[in-house]
Order: C-alpha cells, then sequence, then structure tokens
C-alpha cells in the first residue's frame, strides 16, 4: 500500500470515511489531516455502525497507528467524548495507538459561541454547523489561539484564554448583546480535560517520518470536500481549512514527496449539506428518490441532505485541483430503478457552453446532460467487475473517460466487503 491520500472530490459526505476504513486495513499509519468536528464519518463493518468527527477512521484497524495534525481544529470535549465511546464498544484508544500534534489548535466554549452568534445575525446564511471551527481558525491565523501544547503548561494556557476573551468579549457584549465569558470559568473547566489530553500529545511529524524510514505505509484522511476547500470551493458557501490534497503535507508536517498515490472519492450523483451553489440540484421526484434510497442525511448536523445528478464538470476540476490517481465510487447502488442516469458534462453560462466552474455565477449556470441508460439489478452482492451490469459497467467507464481518471474502487453497499476493487 503505497502512502496515498484521500480527499472528497464534491462537496462533501461521498463515503470517505468507508474507503478510508477499508485502505486503513493495509495502512500503518493513518493521519487526519485538516477539519475539525464539522465532518463525520461514518463506517459500517458486519452491520455495525460507528461515526466518528475527529478521530481517524483508521482507529477500527488495531494494528494502526491513528494521528490527528497540525492542519486540524479539535475540540477536547468533542474528542474525550469520541474516545470514552469508542473504549465502550472495545475498541482501544490507548495514547499508543492515538497520537494529536501538538500544533494542533484547540475549539474553545468562546469560539462555538462566536459561531452560533454570528450565524443568527446573517441573512444570507452559510450553513454553517456552528461547531466554532471558524472562529478556532481565525485565532490560528490572528496568533491567539490555544494549541495543544499549550494544555502541558497550564500558566501559559490561562493566560492565553484571558488574551484570546479580551476581544471576544467586547464582541459579545457590545455587538450580540450576550454576557461576558469569565476567563477563570474557561480555564477551569479545561483544566481536568488537559489532564486527559496530555498523554496523546506527540510529535506526529516523528511518527510520519519512522514509519516512512521503515517502510511503513502511511494514509492521509481529509474531509469535507474539495468544492468547500476555503481557496477553490464554491466560496463563500465553503469551510474554514483547505481540503485539496496539497493540503496533506502542510496539515500534517511532511513534504509533498511523500505521495504517490491521490484518491478522490466521489459518490455516484451529488449531494450537498446547507447553503450554496449546485447546478445539478433535483427538486423534484427523483431528488427525492435519492434522498430516501441514499439515507442522504448529514452524520454531523443530521440535516437533510439536498440531492442531484453527478456532476462531471466538478469532478473534472477535483481532478485537475488534486492530480488525482484514482476514484473510489460510492453508493453505485443507490441509482437502482432510475430508467436514464444523467452525467452532467458541461455548463450553460451566459448564453455560451462551458467545461469548467465558473468562480463567480455557479448558482446560474444550467446543466448540460449526457443520459447513460439505467438499471434495475441489485448489485450489493457484487464482488467483481465483470459481475456488474452491462449498463452499470457502461456508467462508469463514462465516469472514467470524462474525468480522465480510473475508477479503482466501487462502492455497491454500506459494508467494508461491498467494494470491489479493480
Amino acid at each position: 500500500m503505497p502512502n496515498t491520500v484521500i480527499v472528497g472530490a464534491q462537496w462533501g459526505d461521498e463515503g470517505k470515511g468507508k474507503i478510508v476504513d477499508m485502505l486503513s486495513q493495509e495502512s500503518d499509519v493513518i493521519v487526519r489531516f485538516q477539519g475539525g468536528n464539522n465532518a463525520g464519518h461514518t463506517i459500517c463493518v458486519q452491520g455495525k455502525q460507528t461515526i466518528l468527527h475527529l478521530i481517524p477512521s483508521g482507529i477500527l484497524n488495531p494494528r494502526a497507528l491513528c494521528c490527528i495534525g497540525n492542519g486540524v481544529v479539535l475540540d477536547p470535549e468533542v474528542f474525550l467524548a469520541e474516545l470514552d465511546d469508542l473504549n465502550a464498544q472495545g475498541i482501544s484508544v490507548s495514547s499508543d495507538r492515538l497520537s494529536i500534534s501538538p500544533k494542533t489548535h484547540l475549539i474553545m466554549p468562546y469560539h462555538r459561541l462566536l459561531d452560533a452568534c454570528r450565524e443568527s445575525l446573517r441573512t444570507d446564511k452559510i450553513g454553517t454547523t456552528g461547531r466554532g471551527i471558524g472562529p478556532c481558525y481565525e485565532d490560528k491565523a490572528a496568533r491567539v489561539g490555544v494549541r495543544a501544547q499549550d494544555l502541558e503548561d497550564l500558566s501559559l494556557l490561562k493566560a492565553k484564554i484571558a488574551h484570546a476573551l479580551t476581544e471576544k468579549n467586547i464582541l459579545f457584549t457590545n455587538l450580540y448583546g450576550k454576557e461576558a465569558i469569565s476567563p477563570d470559568a474557561v480555564y477551569e473547566a479545561l483544566v481536568p480535560i488537559a489532564r486527559r489530553l496530555v498523554p496523546y500529545i506527540r510529535d506526529i511529524e516523528t511518527v510520519i517520518c519512522d514509519a516512512r524510514a521503515r517502510g511503513a505505509s502511511v494514509l492521509f484522511e481529509g474531509a469535507q470536500g474539495v468544492h468547500l476547500d476555503i481557496d477553490h470551493g464554491t466560496y463563500p458557501f465553503v469551510t474554514s481549512s483547505n481540503t485539496v490534497a496539497s493540503n496533506a503535507a502542510t496539515g500534517s508536517g511532511v513534504g509533498p514527496n511523500t505521495f504517490s498515490a491521490i484518491i478522490g472519492i466521489v459518490k455516484a450523483y451529488t449531494t450537498r449539506v446547507g447553503e450554496g451553489p449546485f447546478p445539478t440540484e433535483l427538486k423534484d421526484k427523483d431528488g427525492d428518490t435519492l434522498q430516501k434510497q441514499g439515507r442522504e442525511f448529514g452524520a454531523t448536523t443530521g440535516r437533510k441532505r439536498r440531492c442531484g445528478w453527478l456532476d462531471m464538470v466538478i469532478l473534472r476540476e477535483s481532478a485537475r485541483l488534486n492530480g488525482l490517481t484514482a476514484i473510489a465510487l460510492t453508493k453505485l447502488d443507490v441509482l437502482r430503478g432510475f430508467p436514464v442516469l444523467p452525467l452532467c458534462t458541461a455548463y450553460q453560462a451566459n448564453g455560451r457552453i462551458v467545461d469548467y466552474p465558473p468562480s463567480e455565477g455557479l448558482a446560474e449556470c444550467v446543466p448540460v446532460y449526457e443520459n447513460c441508460p439505467g438499471f434495475d439489478e441489485d448489485i450489493s452482492g457484487c464482488t467483481r467487475w465483470e459481475d456488474l451490469p452491462q449498463t452499470v459497467r457502461q456508467y462508469v467507464t463514462r465516469i472514467e473517460e470524462i474525468a480522465g481518471v480510473p475508477v479503482k474502487y466501487i462502492s455497491v453497499g454500506a459494508n467494508r466487503d461491498q467494494t470491489i476493487v479493480r
């Protein structure tokens, strides 16, 4: 198994958790390199479902080391709740198996409150999860953030909290009509959490370097999707971090020559949670059918996902932005029963046809479709490429042709073993 980066190639919710879980069975180290608990990765093994928000999906491989990189923003309370939940399931999450970079920034209670206050006042909603992700990344850029390593020096931790709240309390009281937050109260609540978290803090750059030196394989796990990238996504309806594959280097402290494969996870149709442009969105019976058959609810928020046909314009852009070497196509089984499977190959924009997503005006773009024949067969039990009906193979092959990237993995069900490897 080469050193591999996994990214979502659409707007998130592509099924990264399942693919990372599957590939982690062949990997020695799994690294989460960006995002926070605004992402939810759902894993199903032998009918048992596990939902993770911060801990890497490879934790279900008992032989693997799991790392949370410096590019992640970590909510200590959510992290410990996940630890407790996994421990209750009999899954080992000791500090021998799980590490947090000392450079990882921590989401504080005031980040969550600031997130909620801002969204409540917006007339043009962004659709934030309210988890404090954006405000935490802001503090990181403003150099007033609290990092995991600060938990090891309580006097420094207390001073940093007080400093961060100096400006924020002015916002809370004068702009948002809230009471000021007590720095001492935040500090006192964090002290017992710090005691539990400190054993997990470890220089993960060294972990990865040592793994590479001994010939071990490393899997880099992203969150959200490429088109939610803060720079390259559908701004301003984006997340607060870089979700593209190149950030795997920055977000985990390795050089870009580390990576030998970049796999884009692609849902066989398209979904989006929250606000933002979505050219192929279906607001009709077909959209409702996709939503119901695909059980399209956000793993983090529980919100119903918007559904539409597969947007190849978006996928081509993902292939370009990330240098994809392979595609993992998920939820292909959900398309059963549709007589025709449209693929969006271009947009009509301002009276002309374009084959790329414009940086402005995407919401006004009209999709141009190419129709592929649908299928009625149950493919959930297929284990080989040859087992798939001809019409299904035709659909997959056309995706490869348009994207210019081979489809190596095909998911035909939620369980780990319901995956065809070509």
